[in-house]
């Protein structure tokens, strides 16, 4: 008998789909961080364009991987979900704020989401999905 603490069984299909969506922002979230550390001119252009101070690229890289990682791992995907709508929210706010293009954080925080609710039966039983 299964407890209420433990995920029901998802099938094959649906394992793989939350694997693919999950990843997408992983990946790309790894790559922003990883780019925070190597600080491209470019980088610096958009820091100064956000009026941000150069000096916050390595906390904010850290940042960035250090939530990432706690999506990535099953028994704190919820919160690393959590503390990556914080930090994509903050994203696109910093952008609209500059009226700059802020689609790409929330369609990563959608996907964060949505990668999640396909992998995790007790969050799709929290937010059914009535068609």
């Amino acid at each position: 008998m299964q407890s209420d603490n433990q995920s029901a069984p998802v099938s094959k299909r649906m394992l793989w789909a939350g694997f693919v969506v999950s990843a997408l922002p992983v990946l790309a979230l790894f790559a922003s961080g990883a780019m925070k550390f190597t600080k491209p001119p470019s980088l610096a252009e958009g820091f100064a364009n956000l009026g941000w101070d150069e000096s916050l690229t390595l906390a904010l890289g850290l940042l960035e991987i250090s939530c990432a990682i706690v999506y990535v791992i099953p028994c704190t995907a919820v919160l690393g979900a959590i503390l990556l709508t914080g930090y994509l929210g903050g994203e696109t706010s910093a952008h609209v704020r500059i009226h700059d293009q802020f689609v790409a954080p929330i369609i990563l925080g959608v996907l964060v989401w949505g990668g999640l609710w396909v992998l995790d039966a007790r969050l799709r039983a929290l937010l059914p999905l009535r068609i």
